[in-house]
């Protein structure tokens, strides 16, 4: 790493702080040659993850259109937009632990409607209502029985 001032590639560290989120360390450093302070920040590259749509075809991983399902899934009920934002977190979270940066949809959606269903049941039977493509009101009748199992 080159100083910005000077060029130079001999500095030290002088101070480092890790973020409330400890995914970005910010480290003070100081040039050895023209004794100016300067400020790097570290963190982990993610791997661009991708979707494998039913058709086989790929798409990079886009949280807002999940987001988009959830949130309209979750349109009038009592859930806040922070409780919304960790669902995401915990999603993407999911995803990335796959050993694969290559995930199914199918598999997006599983975790999807495993997570809302623990964060409330009208907002899980409409996102798998969409989801798994219910044309029926029996299709309705069978998820909500076994929704109304699961505690």
């Amino acid at each position: 790493m080159k100083c910005p001032y000077c060029s130079s590639t001999e500095h030290r560290v002088t101070d480092k702080r890790e973020t409330p989120n400890d995914m970005v360390t910010k480290r003070r450093r100081e040039c050895s040659k023209c004794s100016k302070r300067f400020t790097t920040y570290e963190q982990v590259e993610d791997l661009e993850l991708f979707i494998i749509k039913k058709d086989g075809s790929r798409d990079p991983f886009d949280t807002n259109k999940i987001r988009r399902g959830i949130i309209r899934a979750c349109e009038k009920r009592p859930i806040s937009i922070e409780k919304i934002n960790n669902l995401m977190h915990e999603i993407e979270a999911e995803l990335r632990k796959q050993d694969s940066n290559e995930v199914e949809s199918t598999i997006v959606g599983q975790i999807a409607m495993e997570k809302l269903l623990h964060l409330d049941k009208v907002a899980y039977i409409r996102f798998a209502s969409v989801y798994r493509d219910f044309r029926h009101l029996k299709s309705f009748e069978k998820e909500i029985q076994a929704v109304a199992k699961v505690k």
